[in-house]
């Protein structure tokens, strides 16, 4: 097992993802001339440690997995070089600077957050469900499970050792896959997400068998994973395509729960007045 953790988790985490987001920033990107052809997609090594104002020899240990505990002078440096968005940034100061405090039982089984629970029964007209970090369904309400899982049995997620988990479903259920009419928008800002999780918890074991199984058993995850992409999203739209309601576009909000260790409240809601509105309401009856 321990192999093959260390197969899809790479000990070079931060080497790996600085030359993802190298690959990513085109030479036209960051005003540089190009003459010529290039034989690497993005910036060389010694042209990203330019821009970031560090010396070549400085960066190339950093990539190279050679150097700990870059100063935040340095991390910011890079960010601003290569671009990074807010959540990219967090990501890279999570990889550059891991944090031992954060390890802490971390292959412990989770529980539902009390109030979480008791805000999912007042809402009995709004979708939602409660995810742990590791996007396990801690808990859902009777619309969330009608609309996103209504082909698994309603108390699911009241077994631990085999409550659904989000990540699973979109990349290995049939029925899930064909619930999202953008699936691979939708894959892609998942495995995102997660990417963003993984560098918060970095010895997190069952988040790394997590990944690890998703990357045996699904060739898109391990696409996805590969490329080294982060973020952090909070609201958007799913366009769903339901088997007994139809296609209907819906606004979500994950709420994250404070001090509950990464749980977070996904809720959908319908545009007042909209033909997915009158869907909720039909699925509800």
């Amino acid at each position: 097992m321990q192999a093959h953790r260390q197969q899809v988790r790479p000990s070079n985490e931060l080497g790996d993802y600085l030359r993802s987001r190298r690959n990513a920033v085109t030479p036209e990107d960051a005003g540089i001339p190009v003459w010529g052809t290039r034989r690497v997609p993005g910036l060389r090594r010694e042209e990203l440690a330019h821009i970031a104002g560090i010396s070549v020899n400085y960066y190339t240990r950093l990539e190279q997995g050679q150097s700990a505990n870059a100063s935040d002078a340095i991390i910011e440096a890079l960010a601003r070089a290569l671009n990074l968005d807010e959540a990219e940034r967090v990501h890279l100061y999570e990889l550059a600077r891991p944090t031992p405090a954060k390890r802490r039982r971390t292959a412990r089984t989770e529980t539902p957050n009390a109030g979480a629970l008791a805000l999912l029964a007042a809402m009995p007209t709004v979708p939602a469900l409660l995810l742990g970090r590791r996007n396990d369904v801690l808990a859902w309400n009777p619309l969330g499970h009608a609309l996103l899982a209504g082909h698994l049995p309603f108390g699911a997620p009241d077994e631990p050792a085999s409550r659904p988990n989000q990540l699973r479903l979109l990349f290995l259920d049939a029925h899930t896959r064909e619930l999202h009419r953008d699936w691979a928008d939708e894959a892609a800002l998942a495995v995102a997400s997660l990417r963003y999780v993984a560098g918060q918890y970095p010895d997190d074991r069952l988040l790394a068998e997590l990944i690890g199984d998703l990357s045996l058993h699904s060739a898109d995850f391990a696409r996805l994973w590969a490329k080294h992409d982060v973020r952090l999203c909070s609201s958007g739209t799913k366009r769903l395509r339901h088997p007994q309601i139809g296609d209907l576009d819906l606004h979500y909000e994950a709420l994250h729960l404070p001090d509950s260790n990464g749980q977070r409240l996904l809720t959908h809601t319908a545009t007042p007045g909209s033909a997915a509105a009158d869907a909720l309401q039909l699925l509800q009856r």
